[in-house]
């Protein structure tokens, strides 16, 4: 089922500039043409109607910046069969736009992975499936000590020219990097990503809170899965942790699963950093929607029990984590409001790439992501640019 030209009504929507009750949205060629009141509407010819309990919610479209893959396929795989899976699955869970996350490998594995997502960014997205808006690169300029699930044999210092080489051949689409600015080479690279308006995280790392410190004056900005693989809070060593919390400088993403931090940690980052510099992300990977088993991670297996994903020797490996749970979980966790949720799902997210001209809210002239909430706050529908993407209970979309 697509539809072009689709009114929504009804439900309470949460724009730009508040909460409106008893609203209507139109989407009109895949861009917001219009919202409202329901008291306001006057014409309604030529448009799909969707009528919507009053106790439903209309929110913008999430947005995952770090995922690695959904229902079988992975941003490894370098295939275009791959990414078109990825961005055709994770509407399901709300999930509007992401960014195709890397592994680390050897070199000519993510290079192929590199060339692939940049020529299907370019040449192959589909109407009504999400948007892959970027490359995210975690490692492998990494510190082996905070390796977690990266595999260890490939992991290399910062290397600027290498990362250029990359830039080229993926046509500039890398927007965030993950790296450890305690390495060598790790200067020149932050501030070369600075420079070229591309996501400096930290990650993997053993930095010191001091090293931390040093890296923000070079151009480094955001957190990568706060808490995990990362040193951890000392009283007389506040590591990346404790430097993450403190600094409003930087921008921090959390697995809101319960298991990669527990709810009072995740309590503890809301309070601490508040909604506005939190980043609601997955880290999921290519088990995610599928059964129980055992599945590859960058050439590792990993074992997928019930809602957890590990390697051999017990090591968490990325999550199985949908949006549209984390989404809910933040709210438990913290207390916090749809509002405030909203903004740590999408808001944040595209400010931080650059987007929110066109994503990370509901206003008129963006793009027509938007995901409907039922009176659970389950993902009911989403619609990508305009089209129905994913309807509750709906196997044919």
């Amino acid at each position: 089922m697509k539809k072009n030209n689709v009114l929504i009504r009804n439900a309470s929507l949460y724009s730009e500039n508040g909460l409106v009750e008893n609203a209507y949205i139109k989407l009109v060629n895949g861009y917001i043409s219009c919202i409202g009141s329901i008291e306001t509407l006057t014409s309604y010819e030529g448009f799909e109607i969707i009528d919507l309990p009053s106790n439903y919610k209309i929110i913008p479209g999430m947005i995952d910046v770090h995922i690695h893959g959904i229902n079988g396929s992975d941003t490894m795989d370098a295939t275009t069969e791959a990414l078109q899976n990825m961005a055709a699955s994770v509407p399901s869970e709300g999930t509007t736009s992401f960014l195709a996350t890397t592994i680390t490998q050897d070199r000519s594995t993510i290079e192929a992975a590199l060339k692939n997502a940049g020529d299907y960014i370019r040449n192959h997205q589909q109407p009504g499936d999400a948007e892959i808006i970027g490359i995210h690169l975690e490692g492998p300029f990494i510190n082996k000590d905070k390796a977690g699930a990266q595999p260890l044999g490939h992991i290399t210092d910062p290397d600027l020219l290498l990362f250029k080489k990359w830039q080229i051949l993926c046509n500039s689409k890398i927007k965030l990097v993950t790296l450890a600015p305690e390495l060598p080479g790790s200067e020149e690279l932050i501030r070369y990503l600075k420079e070229n308006k591309i996501i400096a995280s930290i990650g993997h790392s053993n930095a010191t809170a001091d090293q931390v410190d040093v890296a923000i004056e070079q151009g480094l900005s955001h957190v990568t899965h706060l808490y995990n693989q990362m040193r951890e809070f000392h009283h007389r060593e506040p590591g990346v942790v404790g430097a993450a919390l403190l600094k409003d400088e930087l921008m921090v993403e959390i697995i809101s699963d319960g298991i990669h931090s527990t709810p009072q940690a995740v309590d503890l980052a809301y309070r601490q950093k508040t909604a506005d510099r939190l980043v609601l992300i997955t880290d999921a990977m290519r088990a995610k929607c599928l059964k129980n088993g055992t599945y590859d991670l960058g050439g590792q297996e990993v074992t997928v029990t019930g809602n957890k994903a590990f390697l051999a020797d017990g090591t968490l490996a990325g999550s199985v984590l949908k949006m549209g749970q984390a989404f809910k979980n933040i709210m438990e966790y913290t207390n916090c409001s749809v509002a405030e949720a909203i903004t740590m799902s999408s808001t944040n997210a595209a400010k931080e790439l650059g987007l929110f001209d066109r994503k990370g809210s509901i206003a008129i002239g963006k793009d027509a992501d938007i995901v409907i909430l039922d009176d659970h706050n389950d993902v009911y529908m989403t619609f990508c640019k305009g089209q129905l993407a994913f309807a509750k209970g709906d196997e044919q979309i």
